[in-house]
């Protein structure tokens, strides 16, 4: 009978203590044993190999060979590998899968090591604690979050920490609540600051999943809320976090603990850039949930797309840095009006001063200069790096010179944002003298190619490349010289890496070979000689070239600390230039297609005049712009109008309008006046949630639900279509009902679309509300619609002639206009029809629920005495003049 072997693993190969295994295989165990969740890179040569169980996950992951090496348990140890110089394309791959890595290098020296080569986890790579270029997206950010929850008497304070480590920018947060409250605002919280990588409790389970991120558990000690609180302390280099408004903040210090131990660790080394603290509050931004984040489209498609969306229709920036802060701009708006007043102003002054052209040209000259400062503050910064970063701050001048033209008396002045980012943009003279002399002007793409240092920089180092520079000059003499003294005109002198310098002579010609030439190696055609003059200049050259490049590594090495007191003065030059060329993508969008500039106010209204929906206008030949009006006295608009009206992308423009007044941006309106806002709701479109077990109404009316609870008469909230994911009269009765909360209660600026026409009614009895329809003309059997708001009800809903123009056979259409009528007729005889509304006499709400359905029950009324005189009607026995004077009977019917 044959045997299956079994499956071996490292932790199998540690533990069994009889295994004959080689020295290399032992440290590596044991280097594994540091790390049993991660694949371990383990350096051997030139190739990065992973042993056992990483290797056959790496092997599915990369799809790289499986092969094996050496025997444990009797069977043979799987192996894989990657090429070194290849390791960067790979960690991107198993980074964008959630994948962690041990970064294993060899450290000692293999010609002076008696056993294996001294081998270290010199790097962690993991999904939320990237900084290489390769590996980040380079217009958005990809933060590590830690979270620590403590409860007290059925209490739950939930404190978040979270860093965006190739920034450096470190945020907290803190709230209270019962478990549901707070699991919910976790949540809202998780899906506006998306983290990459989320650090939990060994025993934590309040939020086990987020949407597919990686949750990293670590011991629940780490969490320690006076041990993060001094980690925060000598961190930041202060004494009291006061200043950075955390004071009384508890849960939010044991998540900032955990949060700054784990990325040290991965970085093997301290977070010099980690400068400052901001502590983040739920009433700072204006509130967006994922719904609302999902269905305005701001960064992502509803179907997961990056375009078109309304960051990529802005994102005209220059740098990187410009992409990232407009999109945390477009995610974090802020409900001060301040702020987007100093923003709305700094635009003006660009548009007016016409300096956004020749800003964006220099702009364009300008590197990741943010990242770049944290790759030298973890001293992973290669040379090509700080070239780049030197060409940049040589811009800066110019750039000071364009935005101090921008501003003046009566544009912000001295106080003014483009004042404060002139500010932030001065040279750092020192800082950019020092890459001027030390780095050459195309420097080598790691340090250990040489050649990264500009000549007369450091005199030694000069010295020892004139040695090796100097080597092909002494080459073509020496071999001038053999020739004339040898008499073999073909001799040559030469080099290569293997055997070093040589005199090659062809084999008809060694009769000629002076005795002071001694053979180095034999070819087929030739023989190849070396001589004591050569021997020496060899020794010599080669000696220069190590000595070379182990000078340019100590020189890199110092070159970074010295940059490291200009680390603080580069993030805030890095910032100044990303609101620069936030603000001149936005000014330049503005001037190209005819924005306006918002009017914030303190009085409660959203007045928008022919807005338009920004994406959605560049995707269609003519756009057709419209008007909104909101005020204190009409905060309800009842929008009705037939599918494909136009009514959610009305919706959807008024929504992104009040976010673009709030971020900061010029509107795409003629003008545009709106009040405070703290939170913007949808509630858009028919999905589902079957993987956790909800169907299409459930997720509806969750929703609904969360729109209800959480807004407030500063709020802006779009319904569309609530209840039809239920029967008629059940879906009715919600939407009633839900409308009119949002009026009596909520009192939130509401744009409500529907199909049921019997919710045009709540106008009669509630004066707040007000009917507007999207207009659309029937022509013959079709359809045009003409995306007007207009002020009333619509008179129909033309479904079936949408259902014609999206391609439903017309046997079907002509069916559905015969049973269309027979249900309608049906209805307006139903006695249920008539009384929707109604409640039973001993409901103490009666009266109040009669005096809603009165309006429902002349409508009915009305609708029956019309089909009683159509019925009464003999068209074969009227004359044409009876036919005119019925016809005009039936209109005035109609109406009535």
């Amino acid at each position: 009978m044959t045997t299956v072997p079994k499956e071996i693993n490292a932790a199998a190969a540690k533990k069994n203590s009889a295994e004959k295994l080689t020295p290399m295989m032992q440290q590596y165990l044991g280097i594994k044993e540091n790390h049993p969740t991660m694949l371990v890179f383990y350096r051997m040569g030139d190739f990065y190999e992973l042993f056992f169980e990483d290797a056959e996950k790496a092997s599915r992951l990369l799809g790289i060979t499986l092969t094996a090496r050496g025997v444990a348990s009797g069977n043979p140890i799987k192996m894989c590998g990657v090429p070194f110089h290849s390791l960067d394309g790979y960690l991107a791959k198993l980074v964008k899968l959630g994948e962690s890595v041990a970064i294993c290098e060899q450290i000692g020296d293999p010609a002076t090591s008696k056993g294996p080569v001294e081998r270290k986890v010199m790097r962690v790579v993991t999904p939320g604690t990237l900084t290489d270029a390769d590996l980040l997206p380079e217009k958005a950010e990809r933060p590590l979050l830690a979270m620590c929850s403590i409860t007290q008497r059925k209490t739950v304070t939930t404190g978040l920490a979270w860093l965006s480590l190739a920034s450096g920018a470190l945020k907290l947060m803190e709230f209270s609540g019962d478990s549901s409250t707070v699991a919910a605002r976790l949540q809202q919280e998780l899906e506006r600051i998306v983290p990459a990588e989320i650090l939990s409790g060994d025993n934590g389970n309040l939020f086990d999943d987020y949407a597919g991120t990686h949750i990293n558990r670590v011991p629940d000690w780490h969490f320690d809320v006076v041990g993060g609180h001094k980690a925060l302390l000598d961190q930041l280099g202060v004494a009291t976090l006061t200043g950075f408004g955390a004071d009384g903040l508890g849960a939010a210090f044991g998540a900032a603990g955990a949060l700054l131990r784990y990325a040290q660790s991965t970085q093997g080394r301290g977070l010099q850039h980690v400068r400052s603290l901001t502590t983040e509050t739920e009433s700072e931004f204006i509130g967006l949930d994922a719904a609302t984040r999902r269905n305005l489209e701001l960064t992502e498609t509803i179907r997961g797309q990056e375009s078109p969306t309304l960051f990529s229709l802005l994102d005209h920036c220059r740098t990187a840095m410009g992409s990232r802060m407009l999109r945390h701009w477009l995610h974090h708006a802020r409900r001060d009006q301040n702020v987007a007043r100093a923003r709305h102003e700094a635009i003006a002054a660009l548009a007016q001063s016409e300096a956004a052209g020749p800003l964006a040209a220099t702009l364009a000259q300008v590197p990741d200069i943010e990242r770049i400062t944290t790759r030298i503050a973890l001293l992973s910064a290669r040379p090509r790096d700080l070239a780049a970063l030197r060409d940049g701050l040589l811009q800066l001048p110019a750039l000071r010179g364009d935005v101090v033209r921008c501003y003046g008396p009566g544009q912000g002045g001295e106080t003014g944002l483009l004042a404060a980012i002139h500010a932030a943009l001065a040279t750092p003279t020192a800082c950019l003298d020092l890459l001027v002399r030390a780095v050459a002007q195309e420097p080598a793409a790691m340090v250990r190619d040489g050649g990264v240092f500009a000549t007369g920089f450091d005199a030694e180092l000069d010295e020892l490349r004139a040695l090796s520079e100097n080597a092909g000059q002494f080459l073509l003499d020496l071999e001038t010289r053999e020739r004339a003294r040898t008499g073999i005109a073909n001799l040559r002198v030469e080099y290569n890496k293997v055997h070093g310098f040589y005199i090659e002579v062809t084999h008809g010609q060694t009769d000629k070979v002076p005795d002071d030439y001694r053979r180095r190696q034999t070819l087929k055609n030739a023989e190849r000689y070396i001589t004591p003059e050569l021997k020496v200049f060899e020794d010599k050259a080669l000696s220069a070239q190590d000595k070379a490049l182990v000078r340019e590594k100590l020189l890199y090495d110092l070159l970074l600390a010295e940059l490291a007191p200009h680390i603080g003065t580069l993030q805030t030059i890095s910032q100044g230039l990303a609101q620069l060329d936030t603000l001149n993508a936005l000014t330049e969008y503005a001037q190209q297609h005819n924005w306006a500039a918002p009017q914030l106010v303190d009085e409660p209204c959203i007045n928008i005049v022919e807005g338009r929906h920004p994406v959605v206008e560049k995707q269609i030949e003519r756009f057709i712009a419209n008007d909104c009006r909101l005020v204190n006295e009409r905060r309800l608009l009842l929008i009705t109008g037939p599918n494909m009206g136009g009514k959610s992308t009305f919706m959807r423009q008024v929504a992104l309008i009040t976010l673009l007044a709030y971020v900061g941006s010029y509107v795409p309106a003629a003008s545009a006046t709106i009040g405070p806002i703290d939170r913007i709701f949808t509630r858009i479109g028919a999905t589902d949630d079957l993987a956790g077990g909800r169907s299409t109404f459930m997720v509806e009316m969750t929703e609904s639900a969360a729109i209800l609870n959480g807004a407030t008469e500063h709020s802006l909230v779009l319904m569309d279509e609530v209840g039809r994911g239920t029967s008629t009269f059940d879906g009715l009765a919600l939407a009633w009902a839900i409308a009119r909360h949002l009026i009596d209660s909520s009192r939130s600026f509401t744009l409500f679309a529907t199909h049921y026409f019997e919710l045009t009614q709540l106008p009669d009895s509630h004066p707040s509300a007000a009917n507007v329809h999207l207009s659309a003309v029937e022509h013959k059997d079709s359809i045009v619609f003409l995306h007007a708001v207009q002020a009333g009800p619509a008179s129909q809903s033309y479904g079936l002639q949408v259902a014609q123009l999206a391609g439903v056979p017309q046997p079907v259409i002509k069916a559905a206009r015969k049973h269309l009528a027979r249900l309608e007729a049906q209805a307006l005889d139903a006695t249920p029809q008539r009384d929707l509304f109604a409640a039973p006499a001993a409901d103490p709400y009666a009266q109040e629920e009669e005096e809603e359905a009165a309006p429902l029950a002349a409508l009915n009324a009305a609708q029956q005495a019309l089909l009683d005189a159509i019925a009464d009607l003999d068209p074969d026995a009227l004359t044409p003049r009876d036919a005119l004077e019925q016809l005009y009977q039936l209109k005035r019917l109609a109406a009535a």
